[in-house]
């Protein structure tokens, strides 16, 4: 049985909020909480691989310490003006 496009962002907001790491707690649940609902399939696709990788390199890569994969560069550039408030 398919998942719904509800249950669907509930399982990836409830993921956001729930990493490895405090700071990517925050970050995460705040960036799924203003854009989650307003992503298409492809886009929650690609958002659904990023919660997939590790905590300490979405860290770095959010906060501009690591440059991220090319497939990943465009979301966590998203995510992180989200977090310095240049939406």
């Amino acid at each position: 049985m398919s998942e719904t496009h509800e249950n669907r962002l509930k399982r990836l907001q409830m993921r956001s909020m729930r990493r490895g790491i405090k700071e990517m707690d925050i970050i995460l649940s705040r960036y799924a909480d203003a854009y989650l609902a307003g992503m298409d399939e492809p886009a929650l696709d690609l958002y659904e691989a990023l919660l997939n990788e590790n905590d300490q390199d979405l860290y770095q890569w959010v906060s501009g310490q690591a440059e991220a994969p090319q497939e990943l560069a465009a979301l966590i550039s998203e995510i992180s003006a989200h977090v310095q408030g240049a939406d």
